[in-house]
């Protein structure tokens, strides 16, 4: 009978040993529950990270590259070089590009003006951390933008550097609240401007606030910059992503000839496809995925070590019980399975707490971040297995320790 109900009894007894030692089962499940928040969470937070970089680039299409006169300079870990820095791209060479690339693409040319900006209405402004940025007509296309409303800079405006600004859609809250800032006029610094356009939310990209922008026309742009000697932006995006290649080749030719390269220099520019910039960072964040699981590795090994010690205290103090139940038929492997069992159980409860805040902070930062509710199936599983794993390795000792212990012997301990 025993035998037959040996699950079911091991499982009362693990609880009602639990319910025992409060205390010690508590502070051994806050411990185990502290190292599967920390892998939960970090590893939630990264998937998070990932979605909102692809939602981010997808936006702009993998059919788009940019030229620069420096690379991304995106590292992490202390991994990779250090991006090289070319001289500036001029407004003519940006220029005399946009008019010699004859490849079915559409081109931009775009170039800050202000990275520290403020932007007043009325009593109201905004932190000086708004970013000016002179565009053409093909810029909110090339950027992966939308206009949420309004409408885009008319050809007379682009021509004669005219006042008037697209505002990103964090501005637009700050300032306007629920009002309509179409055609309201604002101070952007020390220069006015009637706003046109809101763009639609975006979201951070790379070391950029996508919704802390105000674009100008490109010719206004060169008027109100403070920097002597810019560099502008090149964007491309080709018409059919099948032709990527050849954009780029056809790309790098053109500007080798505008920049004065003879055959046998390296280029003193980057090109840089959109998705690339992505793939970059996606890749470095193996560099935090490692740092999750190891701090979770560490803290969980810390938790076997307590948990052990706790079992191994829990068979001497039970030992008169394991006699009894020696005594009454319960065989070493039904004591060996009661052990085992109640340091699974001590475990499970941790890891369960651990994954649920795990999950939840790692969904926090997917909700700041603009994404939606992750739920990570992989992880959750992968933190229960660990879990388990856990309960049978620090239960192991005390199990076995306490299925040899002789019933005679048991019977007299005090």
């Amino acid at each position: 009978m025993a035998a037959k109900m040996s699950y079911s009894e091991n499982v009362k007894v693990a609880l009602q040993s639990v319910k025992s030692n409060k205390l010690r089962t508590f502070l051994t499940a806050i411990i185990i529950a502290i190292g599967l928040t920390a892998l939960v969470g970090i590893l939630t937070s990264i998937d998070a990270i990932e979605g909102s970089l692809n939602n981010t680039f997808s936006s702009m299409g993998a059919n788009s590259f940019t030229i620069r006169n420096r690379g991304t300079g995106i590292r992490i870990g202390g991994s990779g070089q250090r991006p090289k820095r070319f001289s500036p791209i001029t407004f003519q060479e940006a220029m005399a590009f946009k008019q010699s690339f004859n490849f079915p693409a559409t081109v931009s040319v775009n170039a800050f003006a202000s990275f520290a900006a403020t932007a007043k209405y009325g009593n109201i402004k905004t932190n000086p951390n708004i970013s000016v940025l002179g565009g053409d007509d093909y810029y909110i296309l090339t950027a992966g933008y939308k206009l949420a409303s309004g409408r885009n800079f008319s050809q007379a405006e682009l021509e004669f550097g005219s006042s008037v600004v697209i505002i990103g859609s964090e501005i637009r809250t700050k300032l306007f609240l629920d009002s309509d800032p179409i055609n309201r006029s604002i101070s952007v610094g020390s220069n006015k401007f009637k706003v046109i356009g809101v763009l639609a939310e975006k979201g951070s990209s790379v070391g950029f606030g996508g919704d802390k922008v105000c674009v100008v026309p490109l010719v206004k742009a060169r008027q109100i910059m403070s920097m002597n000697n810019p560099s502008y932006t090149i964007s491309v995006m080709s018409n059919d992503p099948q032709q990527m290649e050849g954009a780029i080749g056809e790309a790098t030719g053109i500007f080798r000839n505008i920049r004065g390269l003879n055959a046998g220099y390296e280029d003193n520019f980057e090109i840089s496809k959109s998705d690339a910039i992505a793939q970059t960072l996606l890749d470095n964040l193996k560099f935090v995925r490692i740092g999750g699981i190891v701090i979770g590795a560490i803290t969980l090994i810390g938790a076997a070590i307590a948990l052990m010690n706790i079992m191994i205290v829990s068979v001497t103090e039970r030992t008169r019980e394991i006699g009894i139940r020696k005594a009454i038929g319960a065989t070493p492997q039904v004591i060996r399975r009661q052990f085992l069992i109640e340091a699974t159980v001590i475990c499970l409860m941790g890891g369960i707490t651990g994954v649920i805040l795990g999950i939840l902070i790692g969904n926090i930062l997917s909700l700041v971040m603009g994404g939606s509710f992750i739920m990570p199936w992989a992880w959750t599983i992968l933190g229960l297995s660990l879990c388990v794993f856990v309960g049978l390795l620090s239960g192991f000792y005390p199990a076995m320790k306490a299925s040899r212990l002789d019933p005679v012997d048991s019977l007299r301990y005090e």
